[in-house]
């Protein structure tokens, strides 16, 4: 009888070392660097500080990735979103691009959470879903041409970049375009959907500002209840005021710098900030730094290998302000041949979790360090330098 009492008391020692072990490896690795804890979804990805977080976002409507694709990706994340016009044209629409893909990567990585891209302002032509919305169907059909911005002085529908513009004050679209969206995700076996584009054309009524963003909140809302409380609705640049009504029924946020001024050393500040509010309240942000020297318009002939040279400037940008379910991505567009297959040793080197918030050198200066288990890092946002040392 002793010996089963010793036995059974090192049993339960033995248990609850383990769970004080898990419990201390929970608290490190979810600890918001104001000292409190992440509480993530139950639908989320898989988080870790093992090596830089990242997601990655890509699209090429020319073809599919092959094998050897899948899996490089795959190897480097758990959280990835099937850009807007991807398989188009060797499988016939993007949301046949999107459930190859889906299906591929699950196979190769069964954490994988997989994103369905769809636009809340542009009616891209590249999913069957958006096939009426043409000039001339427009033109044909009265109920269609009330679901498109027109502009304000000439009374023609708007185009922007070679798609016409939803209306988001008119109900019955925001009725279709969520029952679209909800069906695309099913369809095509995705955990969710990046909705790019929350202004609602806003710059051809400006007068109807206020009535357009909760027009947009309640789309998003009302999207998330129709894909179901496990999907994960990623609402792009939705931190600012103006989608306020967006931001509260968002599990995800990213910070696009999709130009230089979208990354001066203010807006970082400003979004390393918003990356805090959003871990406590416990939502996703997706922090992403296009190649510093490039920007919309203005690509450098040297190309993957400027973006090697400027990885550090981004990566630290990154670490300092990381919090809980901060996923990194790094690119020069949003094209597969645009960053995703590029391999960056520096984001496969061990990490760790941040050993607390960043600090900032000077009150107004623009100098910021923070520490890692296996990295310190170094950044000066006013003159663009960054190091980054590793343990």
């Amino acid at each position: 009888m002793q010996n089963a009492m010793i036995i059974l008391t090192a049993l339960v020692l033995v248990q609850s070392v383990a769970q004080a072990k898990s419990e201390y490896s929970t608290a490190r690795t979810l600890q918001i660097s104001d000292g409190t804890l992440f509480k993530p979804r139950d639908y989320y990805p898989p988080f870790s500080w093992d090596t830089t977080p990242r997601y990655f976002m890509f699209g090429d409507k020319n073809r599919l990735l092959n094998p050897e694709q899948v899996e490089f990706i795959a190897a480097q994340t758990d959280f990835i979103c099937i850009e807007k016009s991807h398989g188009l044209k060797p499988l016939g629409g993007a949301e046949l691009g999107a459930k190859h893909e889906a299906k591929a990567f699950k196979k190769a990585n069964p954490d994988m959470k997989v994103l369905f891209y769809f636009n809340a302002a542009y009616a891209w032509p590249y999913t069957s879903y958006n096939e009426p919305f043409t000039r001339e169907n427009a033109e044909k059909h009265e109920k269609l041409r009330t679901w498109l911005v027109t502009h304000p002085k000439t009374g023609k529908l708007v185009d922007r970049y070679g798609a016409l513009c939803y209306d988001v004050l008119n109900p019955d679209f925001r009725r279709w375009w969520v029952e679209t969206v909800a069906k695309a995700v099913k369809d095509a076996g995705c955990d969710g959907a990046f909705i790019d584009q929350m202004h609602g054309n806003v710059e051809f009524r400006k007068e109807k500002k206020d009535e357009i963003e909760q027009a947009m909140g309640e789309m998003m809302k009302a999207l998330k209840y129709k894909m179901g409380r496990d999907k994960i609705l990623l609402a792009n640049n939705a931190y600012s005021d103006s989608a306020r009504y967006v931001y509260p029924v968002s599990d995800a946020i990213m910070f696009e710098n999709y130009a230089r001024q979208k990354s001066g050393k203010e807006s970082l500040l400003a979004e390393w900030d918003e990356m805090l509010r959003n871990a406590k309240a416990g939502k996703i942000s997706v922090f992403r730094l296009g190649v510093e020297g490039t920007w919309r318009g203005h690509m450098q002939p040297n190309m993957p290998e400027l973006s090697k040279e400027k990885a550090e400037f981004a990566l630290a940008c990154y670490l300092i302000g990381a919090q809980p379910y901060s996923y990194f991505l790094y690119s020069w567009g949003w094209k597969l041949a645009t960053g995703p297959l590029v391999d960056y040793p520096e984001f496969k080197k061990p990490l760790g979790p941040p050993k607390g918030p960043y600090s900032r050198t000077t009150p107004d200066g623009w100098e910021f360090t923070r520490e890692f288990e296996h990295a310190e890092v170094w950044v000066n946002t006013e003159t663009r330098e960054a190091k980054i040392t590793w343990k």
